[in-house]
């Protein structure tokens, strides 16, 4: 064993799942403590609102002594006394507020959708704090934006000139000082309804035309952050243009499908860039890997154990789980040689797996 790890979060399966393949002992704390996270983890706590988190990571300090904190989603800037393997809070901060991120990118001087001002429509509007693009939306007059602040009340935004393309994004590893681009990933999103922008699986690795360019601005970006670790930098690539999008500061819910196709480990290339050490090189992909996540199309109740398909999906609820609509339920993998045969294979496990969700 090479280490007692805690990760918490939101959802942290992804983490723990990497650091307990890469040789750590792992607890999690986690809002969803779905089963395939006890099969990776000695202990879970599990907690249902992120107010209550500080408190869940508490009592499992209490329970175990670790080695290393690793962070996502939602625990980015707690303060903690478990020693982190990650990125400070205090350096954290500006990628959690996408206004202060926006002129990060301005500074840098690479390609970055404009802010736009009172009465320029049409706009891409986001809170300011918040991750997965799950209440972006764009709005094409006044009215429009009403109607979104209404149903956001008091939650600061930006508003953004649209950029039209391909959702993508990098996976980076970076020192502090220098940087390296580990794997580009298509992006999935919702597409439709109030989370239309929601992120909702991936493709690694992204095949595009610019997929030298945005590398090259990644490990840039990275490099700059003053992160250290994992980071992620979303990209909209189109136009002959990679714009930069926003910076996520930790572990991205890209793991799985860059894992998959790369054969790396996330995990361990994370804690040795925390360590200040970078390789010289990482692995080329050797497949393409997909995931898509779904959600409940209507209220429902997964009686089935999804157990069962081990190796199609991850993120496996326990049976009995009940689902409001919108929800998601379980994640989904394919994999192939090509693009398109990783998403026939995903597509037949996806049909698969929705016999178990009726």
């Amino acid at each position: 064993m090479k280490g007692r790890v805690l990760v918490a979060g939101f959802a942290t399966r992804h983490v723990a799942q990497s650091a307990y393949r890469a040789g750590y002992e792992v607890c999690a704390v986690d809002h969803f403590c779905d089963q395939d996270l006890g099969w990776c983890t000695r202990d879970q706590e599990k907690f249902e609102a992120l107010e209550d988190l500080p408190d869940a990571i508490e009592r499992m300090a209490r329970r175990h002594a670790f080695d290393l904190f690793v962070t996502t989603s939602g625990a980015e800037d707690l303060p903690v006394t478990i020693p982190l393997c990650g990125t400070p809070r205090e350096k954290i901060a500006r990628f959690l507020d996408k206004l202060d991120t926006q002129h990060f990118f301005e500074r840098l001087d690479v390609p970055v959708p404009r802010l736009l001002g009172a009465g320029e429509f049409p706009a891409m509007v986001k809170p300011r704090r918040g991750a997965g693009g799950w209440r972006n939306a764009v709005v094409q007059n006044a009215e429009e934006l009403r109607a979104w602040e209404s149903l956001y009340p008091d939650v600061p935004s930006i508003r953004q000139e649209l950029a039209r393309g391909v959702p993508a994004s990098v996976c980076c590893i970076t020192d502090g000082v220098g940087a390296r681009a580990v794997a580009t990933n298509e992006q999935f999103l919702q597409g439709r309804g109030e989370s239309a922008f929601g992120f909702c699986g991936s493709v690694t690795p992204l095949d595009h035309p610019l997929h030298a360019r945005m590398v090259a601005a990644a490990e840039r970006i990275a490099a700059a952050s003053g992160c250290s670790g994992t980071i992620g930098i979303d990209f909209v690539a189109g136009d002959g243009k990679a714009w930069a999008i926003e910076v996520n500061p930790r572990f991205q819910a890209t793991v799985d499908t860059v894992e998959m196709a790369c054969g790396c480990s996330l995990f361990q290339l994370h804690a040795d860039a925390c360590a200040g050490r970078l390789p010289d090189s990482v692995p080329p992909p050797n497949q393409v890997a997909a995931r898509r996540i779904l959600f409940a199309e209507r209220d429902l109740t997964v009686n089935a154990d999804l157990a069962l398909l081990k190796g199609l999906v991850a993120d496996i609820p326990w049976p009995g789980t009940h689902f409001e609509e919108g929800q998601a339920v379980v994640s989904v993998y394919g994999s192939g040689a090509t693009r398109t045969e990783a998403l026939s294979v995903l597509d037949k496990h996806i049909t698969t797996v929705r016999q178990y969700m009726r």
